[in-house]
């Protein structure tokens, strides 16, 4: 895939106010570090939501796995009949320049987006605009967390675009949350439309039973995450036994233990499932020990 030049954009004033959190935007070919306005009142991204981004992250000098989060974003660009500016080998370096604006060991967050400016219903590919935000975000502390069964599921991949990291697929995900908050818990539990357990809301979910992980198959439903997939990996190489499988929510609420892979906070322990409390057990320490240490193998910064 080519460079192509970036759709041309309107002056929109005065930036908003800097974030609380460091960052650098990468938007009409330069580096900004002043929190840029991105669209006005009739973009379409913001009516109708073609949005699609991705999410990577970089700590210790490392940023695992960014080649696969920057093909994917290309991926979702056009999955949502957008037209992605460059290419993902293009977009792994500018995501490179732009970890190397902060110190050293900064743990940051990654955020490439591809948007359409105009259009009615169907977004114009020919006015996809990209940007890059780079946020100091430090990792979560691995507390872990405590979840509940949502009342919303995952949709079919004929009713969403859900084979895309798409931004309309996340205000579900949020009602989930809202949901499980109002009852005192961090997280939900989604199902898909079948019944089976999907993902967390905002990660995807593991379970483990006589030392054997399951997470459930992936099955267009919810997003493959690259962390799970790097995780079912780095498991079974190890020799600890990683099925791909459907998973039910009462597996769920009688396992020994269950855990959460996900970009944002990568291998977390689940310390409540309704009204159970679980502790971290030793396959999730394995998955989350084999985890850095693939991680800080990677290219240095």
């Amino acid at each position: 895939m080519t460079m192509h030049a970036a759709a041309p954009r309107q002056a929109l004033g005065k930036p908003l106010s800097s974030p609380e959190r460091k960052s650098w935007v990468y938007v009409d070919g330069k580096w900004r570090d002043d929190n840029p306005a991105l669209m006005r009142a009739s973009t379409h991204a913001g009516w109708l939501a073609s949005v699609v981004f991705d999410g990577a992250r970089a700590f210790a000098g490392v940023a695992p796995d960014l080649d696969l989060h920057c093909q994917r974003a290309i991926r979702s660009a056009y999955s949502l009949g957008l037209k992605a500016t460059m290419s993902a080998e293009a977009l792994e370096k500018l995501c490179w320049d732009g970890i190397r604006k902060f110190p050293q060991g900064a743990e940051l967050y990654i955020r490439p987006m591809f948007y359409a400016e105009t259009g009615f219903v169907e977004p114009d590919p020919a006015s996809t605009v990209f940007a890059l935000v780079i946020t100091d975000s430090p990792l979560p502390q691995p507390t872990g967390f405590s979840a509940c069964l949502s009342s919303f599921r995952r949709p079919l991949p004929d009713t969403a675009p859900t084979d895309a990291k798409a931004a309309c697929l996340y205000p579900n995900a949020a009602r989930a949350i809202f949901e499980a908050k109002q009852k005192g818990f961090d997280n939900a539990i989604m199902l898909d439309p079948l019944g089976n357990v999907a993902e967390f809301a905002t990660s995807n979910l593991w379970l483990v039973k006589n030392g054997v992980a399951s997470t459930p198959a992936a099955n267009g439903t919810f997003l493959n995450g690259i962390t799970r997939q790097r995780v079912v990996k780095l498991l079974r190489a190890a020799g600890v036994e990683a099925q791909e499988r459907s998973v039910s929510m009462r597996e769920v609420q009688d396992a020994d233990e269950v855990f959460a892979t996900g970009n944002y906070a990568k291998v977390q322990p689940v310390t409540r499932i309704e009204d159970r409390n679980l502790q971290p057990g030793p396959v999730y320490k394995r998955a989350r020990e084999l985890y850095w240490e693939y991680a800080l193998k990677g290219k240095k910064a």
